[in-house]
């Protein structure tokens, strides 16, 4: 597989603070990968300073061999990435149904269009329920399929999510990562996601990157990551037991 996006030394700040400290990650054609990491450690910058919402101030972000480094959002998203951002952002006071066509501004294919909008009612069947409701009367979960929807019409070859699982039921959870995972195999979309929900990331991703303090500290295959301690440990809820894992609890953690 063919490397469809990279990062190679990004930094990114906002102000003073440096957010991301030389970023270095691939993505290859087809492939689910994951950003694992705690609040606060860089992911949601990741996803801003790939997307042009967020400019470096070092490093390069290459899709599809062309350097789109700070390039605007509207082009990027013409060049065929999309980006689901955290907290769903949809435009409340429009009707499902036009958030949809929002999604879809950079096409000019009409046919194309319609028949994506049936596509995604396929995916989630509530929202052509719901499609003359304003998307601001939409419960949580609805709008993140709305959200992943509207990034859809958009027919990115790859699209970045940012905390799709964030603030929802397990039961919507998985309902959002099943559908997650058929775009991926029925589209072929390549896709890019940070999720704090690190069981069920590194469940349906390949390749894993884990972050800390804005620097990449780890990165395998989603089955190796899954196998490692440190993971395990603080990712997946399984630690050790007695003093001796109380204390590596507290200490800074050390990366195998």
């Amino acid at each position: 597989m063919t490397d469809v996006l990279a990062l190679a030394n990004v930094e990114s700040s906002y102000g003073p603070i440096r957010a991301i400290r030389g970023v270095s990650l691939t993505v290859k054609k087809g492939q689910i990968a994951t950003v694992l990491g705690s609040n606060g450690a860089g992911k949601t910058t990741i996803l801003k300073t790939i997307s042009g919402i967020l400019d470096p101030t070092k490093g390069t972000v290459t899709f599809k061999g062309e350097d789109i480094t700070a390039k605007d959002p509207a082009l990027i998203v013409q060049r065929g990435l999309s980006h689901v951002p955290e907290g769903r952002e949809v435009f409340p006071l429009l009707s499902v149904h036009d958030n949809l066509l929002m999604g879809a501004y950079t096409r000019k294919d009409r046919d194309g269009v319609a028949r994506d909008i049936e596509t995604v009612y396929g995916y989630f069947p509530i929202l052509r329920e719901r499609a003359k409701q304003d998307a601001g009367l939409l419960s949580g979960g609805q709008q993140q399929m709305l959200a992943i929807s509207r990034a859809l019409m958009a027919a990115p070859e790859v699209m970045l999510l940012d905390e799709p699982s964030l603030g929802l039921s397990p039961r919507l959870t998985r309902e959002i990562f099943e559908i997650v995972i058929r775009i991926n195999r029925e589209r072929g979309t390549t896709l890019l996601l940070v999720e704090q929900n690190a069981n069920m990331a590194l469940n349906v991703a390949d390749h894993g990157y884990v972050l800390e303090n804005g620097r990449i500290v780890m990165e395998d295959s989603c089955e190796r990551l899954r196998e490692k301690d440190d993971i395990k440990e603080f990712y997946l809820g399984m630690k050790e037991s007695g003093v001796r894992g109380e204390r590596r609890w507290k200490k800074k953690k050390t990366w195998r």
